[in-house]
C-alpha cells in the first residue's frame, strides 16, 4: 500500500517570505537519505531562506519499482531532524497525473512526441528517475523516429512502447548561477530522450518540467550531476510554451575516496543510521558546514565544530564552497561516530 503521506503546509514554519521566488526540495523515496542529499538540501534550504524565497516540498514518487515503503515518512522525518522547513507540501507526484498527461497532448498537436519500442540496445534507463552515476542512458539518434508523428497522445498497454521527445538539433546554452556558462547538445548526447514510460506513468524530465512550472518554481539548487538535465528540461519548458524558465543553481557532488558519488558501496552514510547510533544533528551539520568552506577557510585541516541548522543558515556564503567534488572520508564517519 503506497504510503499515507499528509499533504498540507509544514507548520514549523515561522516567517514570511519578502519576495515573489521559489525553490523545491524534491527527494525521491527510494531510498534514505545519505550526506550528500543532506548538504544539498540544508544549502538548498539556507539560500531560500537568507534571500526570503518561498519552499515547496514534492516528492518525486514516480519510480514506483524503487520505492521502498515508509521512506516517504523518513524523508520527512530526517528533513525535520535537520532542521529544515518548508512553506507547501508535501505534495506527491503520483496524487494526479493529468497535468503530465495535458503536457503529452500538447506536444504531440505539435509532433514533437512519439510511441516506440526499444530494443534492449537502445538503452538500460527507462527514464522515470533523475540520471544518476551508473545508469545508461544511449543515445536514441533521430534516424529512429517513425516517419509520421502522431498528432495526439494516447498510452496503449499492449504496445509496451515509451513515448520520446522529438530533440532538435543545436546547443542549448543558459546561465548557472553556481557552475558558471553552460552549454550541451542533447541532439548529440541522448538524442531523443524518454517522456512517457511504458507503465504509463510521466518520466522523470517530463515529470520536472511540468511540477516546477506549476509550483511556480523559479530557482532549482540540485547536484551538478544533473546539469545536462537542465539542458532538455530547457527544451521542454521552451516546447510547452512555458517562458518563466527557472534559474539553475547546480552544485559538486559528495564522493567517495574512489571519485564515485556516493553510495553504499562507500560505507554507511544513511542519516537515519547516524540519528539511529545518537550522533547529534548538530555534528551532522557540522561536517556540512565544513564541506561548505563555513568558518574553515575551505581547509580540510582545520576541526570541525558542530553546529545548529539556524547556525549554518546564517554563515552559509556561496563564494566559499568548492568547485570540485567534496570526498568523504573514514576520518569524516569517524568523526561524526566518535560523538557517541
Amino acid at each position: 500500500m503506497r504510503d499515507q503521506v499528509r499533504i498540507q503546509p509544514n507548520l514549523a514554519t515561522t516567517h514570511t517570505p519578502r519576495v515573489n521566488r521559489v525553490t523545491r526540495l524534491a527527494p525521491s523515496p527510494t531510498g534514505s537519505l545519505h550526506l550528500g542529499n543532506a548538504r544539498t538540501f540544508l544549502i538548498n534550504w539556507a539560500i531560500a531562506r537568507q534571500r526570503g524565497w518561498s519552499i515547496v516540498l514534492r516528492i518525486e514518487d514516480l519510480d514506483t519499482p524503487r520505492i521502498k515503503p515508509g521512506v516517504n515518512e523518513l524523508t520527512i522525518d530526517l528533513l525535520r531532524w535537520l532542521g529544515i522547513d518548508w512553506d507547501s507540501g508535501p505534495t506527491l507526484q503520483s496524487t494526479d497525473l493529468a497535468p503530465y498527461r495535458d503536457a503529452m497532448q500538447t506536444l504531440a498537436s505539435k509532433g514533437l512526441c512519439y510511441p516506440i519500442t526499444a530494443s534492449r540496445t537502445e538503452g538500460a534507463s527507462d527514464g522515470a528517475s533523475a540520471p544518476q552515476e551508473g545508469s545508461h542512458e544511449a543515445r536514441f539518434a533521430s534516424v529512429n523516429r517513425p516517419r509520421v508523428l502522431p498528432s495526439s497522445f494516447a498510452w496503449d498497454a499492449s504496445a509496451n512502447a515509451a513515448w520520446r521527445y522529438v530533440t532538435p538539433e543545436g546547443e542549448v546554452t543558459f546561465i548557472d548561477e553556481f557552475a558558471g556558462p553552460q552549454k550541451w547538445n542533447p541532439s548529440t548526447s541522448v538524442g531523443d530522450f524518454i517522456l512517457w514510460t511504458k507503465r504509463n506513468q510521466p518520466a522523470y524530465q517530463l515529470a520536472v518540467v511540468v511540477d516546477d512550472h506549476l509550483q511556480g518554481v523559479t530557482d532549482v539548487v540540485r547536484g551538478d550531476d544533473l546539469l545536462d538535465s537542465a539542458a532538455r528540461q530547457l527544451l521542454l519548458y521552451r516546447a510547452l510554451d512555458q517562458h518563466a524558465e527557472p534559474t539553475y543553481w547546480h552544485l559538486p557532488l559528495v564522493i567517495g575516496a574512489d571519485g564515485k558519488r556516493l553510495a553504499k558501496r562507500h560505507g554507511e552514510s544513511r542519516l537515519d543510521m547516524y540519528r539511529a547510533k545518537s550522533v547529534p544533528v548538530e555534528r551532522v551539520i557540522g561536517l556540512i558546514a565544513q564541506w561548505c568552506g563555513i568558518d574553515q577557510e575551505t581547509s580540510r585541516n582545520k576541526p570541525v565544530c558542530p553546529m545548529s541548522a539556524a547556525e549554518f543558515r546564517e554563515r552559509l556564503d556561496l563564494r566559499t564552497i568548492t568547485r570540485t567534488p567534496i570526498v568523504f572520508t573514514r576520518e569524516d564517519d569517524a568523526w561524526l561516530l566518535n560523538a557517541r
